[in-house]
């Protein structure tokens, strides 16, 4: 019974939101309606409702970034606003807000290194890349690669993602500049462009993310080609392995569990898949397209458990997923992992 009224609440919402936009009082009910659990079987989760507690009235500021956890737990939020870097602890605490002169910080991962934590980003609105310690002090910095000979003016390099390799390589795609990957050695030294902006095999629009991928056996980059919508596998030379799923909704990060990958897709949805690239899950699916890469779409408009658009995802150590919206005022969704699915899968 108890399922059975969970699908039907399911159903009347997803009905709702097909005519939601002609009618304020139809909104006022989709809003108010519970959220039913996401997924199934092994990649069941539940909404953590108001899990990112605030002092009242403080939004979380523009979020256009993206999320990391450190091995304590901690999710680190980065947002277009004054406060930079937000940290908060596993049950949703704000712990202190850090990297206040790196606001903007679009794409980043946390890295261990002789047993510290580091954080890694592309910050998008210094048109740089920056190396910060977990307190938000920054390490390096690295500027426009000139030498490439792909850009004029500094404002014309604009970095999305950053990854490292086991060797220390750096790996930094200018997703909203000339669409291509740099590779930089461990020192900061630039090598040179991995890859070309177009439709091929190996070719990207918008390489707008990047992860470290092992689970084939050796390390690989996976690269989320947003307006090719797909992902791909690249070595680390920037090879072309393989394109791994195609047809997506625009994906503009990814996350990896084990075998599994989790993807923010910019048009109302998350979804995990397998390491051969199949969608082994579909998250939050917006039902209503006009909501889909709606960075304006206000707060009462929301409702739990349906994305909008996604532009950041990070899993935590419990199999938890963290998902934040591309939006003006800033939206960020807990996703806790249901028990039985964590008795059931990785």
């Amino acid at each position: 019974m108890f399922l059975r009224s969970l699908l039907g609440l399911s159903l009347l919402s997803a009905h709702l939101c097909a005519h939601e936009a002609d009618s304020p009082s139809l909104r006022k009910i989709v809003a108010a309606l519970p959220a039913a659990p996401l997924g199934a079987g092994a990649w069941r989760f539940e909404i953590e409702a108001g899990w990112a507690k605030l002092p009242a009235n403080t939004p979380l500021g523009p979020t256009h970034g993206g999320i990391a956890i450190d091995r304590a737990g901690l999710v680190y939020v980065s947002t277009d606003g004054p406060s930079g870097v937000l940290v908060f602890s596993a049950d949703g605490k704000l712990v202190r807000s850090i990297a206040t002169e790196f606001s903007g910080i679009h794409g980043m991962t946390i890295r261990e290194e002789g047993g510290r934590e580091f954080i890694y980003a592309a910050h998008l609105k210094g048109n740089q890349v920056v190396k910060l310690d977990l307190d938000g002090v920054a390490q390096w910095t690295i500027g426009v690669p000139m030498e490439s000979g792909l850009y004029k003016e500094k404002k014309d390099f604009k970095p999305t993602a950053v990854a490292v390799g086991p060797d220390g390589r750096i790996y930094v795609a200018d997703g909203y500049g000339a669409s291509v990957i740099h590779e930089y050695a461990a020192d900061r030294t630039w090598k040179r462009v991995m890859t070309v902006k177009g439709k091929g095999d190996g070719e990207f629009q918008t390489c707008h993310g990047l992860a470290l991928d092992t689970r084939s056996g050796r390390p690989l980059l996976l690269v989320c080609d947003r307006e090719n919508r797909r992902l791909v596998q690249l070595d680390l030379d920037g090879k072309f392995v393989r394109t791994l799923t195609t047809d997506l909704r625009r994906p503009c990060s990814v996350s990896i569990r084990g075998e599994f990958a989790a993807v923010a897709e910019l048009e109302g949805r998350v979804i995990v898949t397998d390491k051969y690239g199949k969608i082994v899950a579909t998250l939050g699916d917006n039902p209503d397209k006009k909501q889909w890469a709606s960075y304006k779409l206000a707060p009462e408009l929301w409702r739990e458990g349906i994305f909008v658009a996604p532009h950041g995802v990070a899993f935590d150590a419990a199999g938890n997923l963290f998902v934040q919206d591309w939006n003006y005022i800033g939206r960020l969704t807990k996703l806790r992992r249901a028990p039985q699915a964590l008795a059931m899968g990785p």
